[in-house]
């Protein structure tokens, strides 16, 4: 007999002594986009904070309906600000980590030595 995804849904909210009425795809699609705007690691632990939030607010489809609603809405905005801030084709790469120009310089490994500070009562000589 090959389990499915139902199969361990309905097994696992028994063990937890809870009536499933979790869409598994509305949850899917939650963590699919908490996954690719946010990162992968945030995915998991968001589908807890909405599980929590909608028994907090009650439980039952409409509370967690809800909350997946708006966590969806806040990781879509996550992944907007993050593709507004990476750097475009046209901007060269020197410009979009300094803001300035690229010169044709080429950089060296010699940095400008300075002159060692003086020891507190240490003589100095001309």
């Amino acid at each position: 007999m090959e389990r499915t995804l139902d199969d361990w849904m309905t097994e696992a909210a028994a063990t937890l002594g809870i009536d499933p009425k979790a869409d598994p795809k509305e949850l899917l699609d939650l963590a699919r986009v908490v996954a690719h705007g946010v990162e992968r690691p945030a995915a998991p632990l968001t589908t807890f904070l909405v599980g929590y939030a909608a028994a907090a607010r009650g439980g039952g489809p409409g509370a967690l309906t809800e909350a997946v609603r708006q966590v969806t809405a806040l990781a879509e905005r996550w992944a907007a600000q993050s593709a507004a801030e990476q750097p475009t084709d046209e901007q060269p790469a020197a410009e979009q980590s300094t803001g300035e120009q690229p010169t044709d310089e080429q950089p060296t490994d010699e940095q400008p030595v300075a002159a060692p500070s003086p020891q507190p009562g240490a003589e100095q000589r001309p």
